[in-house]
């Protein structure tokens, strides 16, 4: 059997139940250690001994709901504004246990850069709150070389896995195995993807998030805990003017809005994702 014949009997499963048929090809590619481009130059070759079974394992995985990312060993990263060659994505190792980043944070990211002024000559204070593997961080540092950029995090596995991501980017982040600003002062933007979920939302979760860490993912009966304990950090580590950029929940972010603007925050806004739902928070900090 060719590569190309495999393929397309993958292709053709993955879609019977129900999931992308390109995880066929990336999933192939993965298999024969080859990249995607390489994989579809060598499409007629004949498939190794072993490689259907590998693939048919796989789906099994697939269709119980375990992260293609996890199967792969990384997940793709894009860096708002920077094209390919620019260094326009970041490869980020994943592993159990650790949140994947996802599509949706690429936005946090666009937002929170649109608070600064001159991404590429920024020399101000950067911090990611609650890490994961480093994609928010590593990408802040990608468009703004010439910043201070702090990540902190509470798990150390992450924190381990943040620092090789960093090492592979060649990027410098300095990654602390601390809870919310970890002290930090005179920050000019703190950005998070923190723990967002409400408690009940765990009895319809998708299956994919049953295999990510919880703590990562839910925060209490609205899903504020973390994020209301975050605000107060915030306000007392970024200067006067410097400005806050979250992920949230539909179903939380307006609340959390309202608690901000009476706590003194300024230039509140509720920003939509891709889809049109509301989920992204901005503010900033009074100025003195």
């Amino acid at each position: 059997m060719t590569r190309l014949e495999l393929l397309r009997q993958f292709e053709r499963r993955f879609r019977e139940a129900g999931l992308p048929s390109q995880e066929a090809r990336w999933l192939l590619a993965h298999a024969l250690g080859l990249e995607d481009a390489d994989l579809l130059r060598g499409l007629y070759k004949a498939a190794p001994k072993g490689i259907a079974e590998q693939m048919e394992g796989w789906l099994m995985q697939r269709r119980q709901g375990y992260p293609l990312q996890l199967i792969l060993g990384y997940s793709l990263f894009y860096v708002p504004g920077l094209k390919e060659d620019e260094g326009g994505y970041l490869r980020l190792e994943v592993r159990p246990g650790v949140l994947i980043p996802r599509p949706e944070t690429e936005r946090l990211v666009e937002l929170a850069l649109g608070l600064l002024s001159a991404e590429r000559s920024f020399t101000g204070r950067l911090l990611d709150v609650g890490t994961g593997s480093g994609a928010i961080a590593l990408a802040l540092k990608r468009r703004c070389p010439k910043a201070e950029v702090w990540a902190t995090e509470i798990d150390p596995a992450a924190v381990a896995l943040a620092r090789e991501n960093a090492r592979r980017a060649g990027l410098e982040v300095q990654v602390l195995l601390a809870p919310f600003t970890a002290h930090l002062k005179a920050l000019d933007l703190i950005v998070s993807n923190p723990p967002y979920l409400p408690e009940s939302y765990r009895q319809e979760a998708p299956p994919e998030l049953s295999y990510e860490n919880p703590q990562a993912l839910y925060s209490g009966p609205e899903g504020l805990d973390m994020p209301r304990e975050l605000l107060r950090h915030a306000w007392r580590a970024l200067k006067p003017g410097g400005a806050l950029a979250l992920e949230l929940a539909e179903s939380n972010v307006h609340t959390l809005a309202e608690e901000a603007q009476r706590a003194g925050w300024e230039a509140v806004q509720v920003h939509r994702d891709l889809a049109g739902r509301p989920r992204y928070l901005t503010a900033r900090k009074a100025h003195a």
